[in-house]
């Protein structure tokens, strides 16, 4: 269980940054070069290359070397894990509201 913890943690870590999430939205059009990553972004090739790297630990990115380039694409098993463990929290907090507003129902119909 802690295992899974630490993954979520390393995966939320690498989302936290809005230059790792603008990468992970270049990539849902399909895999690209570093380099190709880089173009949007006021940064050094270095720079984007450090931030795939997280992508890559956290387990979001797998890369290939492909000729003279590394080839990046995003890698569906992280973000299903990201995903199932917001699925679970919001479950919670929805039966929650739920139990929260049945109650707040009934006292609103209470006489007096």
């Amino acid at each position: 269980m802690l295992e899974y913890y630490q993954e979520v943690d390393g995966i939320f870590r690498a989302l936290a940054d809005p230059t790792r999430r603008a990468i992970l939205e270049h990539l849902d059009q399909g895999p690209a070069s570093v380099s190709a990553l880089a173009a949007p972004f006021d940064l050094s090739l270095a720079a984007v290359a450090q931030h795939v790297q997280v992508l890559e630990r956290s387990h979001l990115v797998t890369t290939r070397k492909q000729g003279r380039q590394r080839l990046c694409a995003v890698d569906p098993t992280a973000v299903k894990s990201a995903e199932q463990w917001l699925r679970a929290r919001r479950s919670r907090w929805e039966r929650r509201l739920d139990r929260l507003e049945h109650h707040l129902d009934k006292i609103a119909k209470e006489p007096g």
